[in-house]
């Protein structure tokens, strides 16, 4: 059941914009591959801010997450692509409605 989740918002420096939204395409392919993230979304709130979003089942699974691969990709970039560090919530989830898609 997911019950913890986390959102990160990015703020991208003048002119690096297109950076981050390139940095995030390949951060989905790190959370394909992490088994214990079923939940992942890079998000673009205006031209210059990005977010990700993603749950977990247990804290455990979102620290790993956090200590994981995408994390250490974005603090090894953050300085050549983000105006200011990335803003990291640790969120719980009161409630998730899941739908299959429509195919």
């Amino acid at each position: 059941m997911i019950q913890y989740a986390l959102y990160a918002r990015l703020e991208a420096k003048p002119g690096k914009e297109e950076a981050v939204a390139a940095f995030l395409a390949t951060a989905l392919d790190m959370a394909n591959q992490e088994t214990t993230t079923p939940i992942w979304f890079a998000l673009r709130l205006t031209p210059s801010t990005f977010g990700i979003f993603d749950a977990f089942a247990s804290e455990a699974d979102r620290k790993a997450h956090l200590d994981g691969p995408i994390g250490q990709a974005l603090m090894k970039h953050a300085g050549e692509l983000l105006a200011a560090p990335p803003a990291i919530e640790l969120l719980d989830v009161l409630g998730i409605k899941t739908q299959p898609s429509a195919s």
